[in-house]
């Protein structure tokens, strides 16, 4: 069996009070003494094999006294308490002799069982606990236990509170998605912290305005879509109504001259069919008719007229109505904006690069980023471009990303938290990125240094590839840290109450 915890076990088994112990519902020695003064402490062992983790809890180790352990097993594959099962633990004595046995063939409890060893002499025992279980088989070596003789040998109780966060097996285990890993030596892509904001791509968003002066139509705008819905191109958005005398007249002449255009345009191509005229005569009604559709052009195009000399007001582009600013009747000006269209299917990523960082950045240069209510983090598609001035006020260089937004879950305006990859290999310690918590704008873990005890640990992130995080510092290769459903753990740091010790022993 590989144990996987990288402190020795003298630094792993944490010694815990007979409130503790009592608490749990464990033991006492006959010869321990009932009034004031310490009592014998007991003690407990938080351990990690490849497919268990193993937290038992015990009083203080007296022969004669049948004393009731608390062991805690859950499975490592789904963090599941074990539900059935025969567990053994089997103390060897270090001076020889015969061990101790004690089998249980069921929990007493969804991932808790209850043995009862009794010891016959004292010294130290090393203690082998076998499980058997449909859902994990293991060997688990927990050494040097010491049973005293009686219960004036045993060490008292010094007091005092271990600290840190408690969130107990059975929260755990109820908690759905609760996980938890090993911090590990790895390699990973070098980066640094940016801020960004999510803006429209270049291409993606019309302002569109009123090309003259008018009214707007209440029959148009009964059926004018409304921000947030989505429109195709060419669609009417309004209608208006010309305004005479504020290019309204200019737009009913540049009809009316429009209207003459074709006419004498199909006339003369009548008469050259039949030799009437000359091929001139054709060309100088084509260059007419041109000129009158560009000069209705700059009213809103030609493909906006009506045959009732209103104008419609159609979107350039396919895409989500981000804006709309007229009402029914209202009187708008020529150049007014009435619409805003954005298509969101592609955005960018305006990145803000400190200038200390301006040099390690390049065309080149990977990156993904976290908006605010989401945990996971989402890559870039390309560099767009990269600054080459550094702002004089916020000393930050402008970096742009495109960002693939299928399903327009990324709002434009939306802030980020962007991971600007240096494309430098670093070695250190790596923990998976879903244990990375972000609070008040600085990274976090939760550290569990044993089986109930959560620490918070504020952390300096070096990178990230995929789903690993590189620690630069805060965290050391072999603790472990919470990977799934962190922001429970960080729910119970915020409790003011103190958690019943829920163990149905």
């Amino acid at each position: 069996m590989r144990l996987t915890s990288r402190r020795p076990w003298s630094l792993t088994a944490v010694l815990f009070g007979t409130m503790l112990v009592e608490s749990c519902g464990l033991g006492r020695s006959p010869d321990e003494p009932a009034g004031g003064g310490a009592e014998p402490a007991g003690g407990a062992v938080t351990l990690w094999t490849d497919s268990t983790e193993l937290f038992m809890e015990h009083p203080a180790l007296i022969v004669g006294a049948p004393d009731k352990f608390a062991v805690h097993l859950t499975d490592l594959t789904d963090f599941a308490p074990l539900r059935s099962g025969r567990v053994t633990l089997r103390f060897e004595p270090k001076a020889g002799g015969e061990p101790v046995v004690a089998t249980q063939e069921a929990p007493r409890a969804p991932g808790i069982y209850g043995p009862a060893p009794e010891f016959k002499r004292a010294g130290v025992y090393d203690l082998t606990i076998t499980v058997e279980s449909p859902q994990a088989h293991d060997l688990i070596r927990v050494p040097d236990l010491r049973v005293y003789a009686n219960a004036a040998a045993a060490p008292k109780e010094e007091g005092g509170d271990a600290g840190g966060i408690s969130f107990l097996k059975e929260q755990q285990w109820k908690t759905p998605g609760f996980a938890s890993a090993f911090a590990t030596m790895g390699r990973v892509t070098e980066t640094f912290q940016a801020t960004g904001q999510i803006v429209p791509a270049a291409g993606r968003i019309a302002r569109i305005s009123a090309p003259l002066a008018g009214v707007v139509e209440a029959s148009g705008l009964t059926q004018s879509p409304a921000p947030g819905q989505r429109v195709s191109k060419g669609q009417v958005l309004a209608v208006l109504t010309p305004a005479l005398g504020e290019g309204g007249s200019a737009y009913a002449q540049a009809r009316a001259d429009l209207r003459e255009a074709e006419d004498e345009s199909a006339r003369a191509r009548r008469l050259y069919a039949v030799e009437a005229v000359s091929q001139r005569r054709v060309h100088e009604a084509e260059i007419r008719l041109t000129a009158a559709q560009e000069a209705l052009a700059g009213f809103g195009g030609i493909t906006a007229a009506r045959r009732d000399g209103r104008l419609a007001v159609r979107s350039p582009l396919a895409g989500i109505v981000a804006s709309r600013s007229l009402t029914p009747g209202s009187r708008v000006d020529a150049g007014t904006e009435l619409f805003t269209v954005v298509d969101p299917a592609v955005v960018w990523l305006e990145t803000n690069v400190p200038a200390v960082e301006a040099a390690r950045v390049s065309a080149s240069s990977e990156a993904s980023f976290r908006v605010p209510g989401s945990e996971a983090a989402r890559p870039v598609r390309r560099t767009v471009s990269v600054g080459s001035v550094i702002d004089s006020v916020s000393r930050t260089v402008p970096v742009i990303y495109q960002v693939a937004n299928p399903d327009g879950a990324l709002k434009i305006g939306m802030n980020a938290q962007v991971a600007v990859g240096t494309g430098r290999q670093v070695d250190g310690v790596v923990i998976p990125s879903s244990a990375v918590l972000d609070e008040d704008g600085r990274p976090v873990v939760y550290v569990q240094p044993e089986g109930e005890r959560f620490e918070k640990r504020a952390i300096e992130v070096g990178g990230t590839s995929g789903d690993r995080t590189l620690v630069r510092a805060g965290l050391e290769a072999g603790e472990r840290v919470v990977t799934g459903a962190a922001y429970q753990v960080r729910l119970a740091s915020l409790s003011t109450s103190v958690p019943a010790h829920g163990h149905e022993h």
